[in-house]
């Protein structure tokens, strides 16, 4: 994903870009960046929390 850098005169502003932003992106490109971020906070080899529900 590439990354985008916006410069706001104030926080309000700021603000409305980024909803803005999120609105724009289709459902796969916010997935994707959620994958992102956690594979950054518990690593790539992290077991999903959704598995223990899934029955066999």
């Amino acid at each position: 994903m590439e990354r985008t850098v916006h410069k706001a005169r104030s926080f309000r502003s700021a603000a409305q870009w980024d909803i803005e932003q999120q609105i724009l992106m289709t459902a796969r490109e916010r997935w994707e960046v959620a994958r992102q971020l956690k594979e950054r906070v518990y690593g790539r080899n992290n077991r999903d929390v959704r598995a223990c529900h899934v029955t066999r």
